[in-house]
């Protein structure tokens, strides 16, 4: 029963670390085109680039009426079947990537 708490409060605590650990505001500000990021520019990226992509990534391959609900056991799964196929395919597009593992 511990473990569902735990994995919760680690991905609270990764998707609050920006504004935890004090991050300049500079370096929130910075836009990120995902339409031209790689998977193997994707993977590279520091851990608070990652985990704003895949909050957003989440939410924009949710149905439009689905309720305002985040299942952290299917972002945890999700997350590492995108980190499975960008590893396996570096040089494709992100968006192509998420398309073909979670569009319809």
């Amino acid at each position: 029963m511990r473990k569902p708490v735990l994995r919760k409060l680690v991905l609270a605590l990764s998707l609050a670390a920006p504004v935890l650990t004090g991050l300049p505001h500079a370096a929130l500000a910075e836009k990120i085109d995902l339409s031209t990021t790689t998977c193997g520019q994707f993977l590279e990226s520091d851990k608070t680039e990652i985990m704003l992509t895949l909050a957003w990534l989440d939410a924009y391959y949710k149905d439009v009426d689905a309720p305002p609900v985040i299942d952290t056991d299917k972002f945890i799964e999700n997350a590492g079947k995108l980190g499975e196929y960008c590893a396996a395919n570096p040089t494709i597009g992100l968006i192509t990537a998420a398309d073909q593992l979670f569009g319809e």
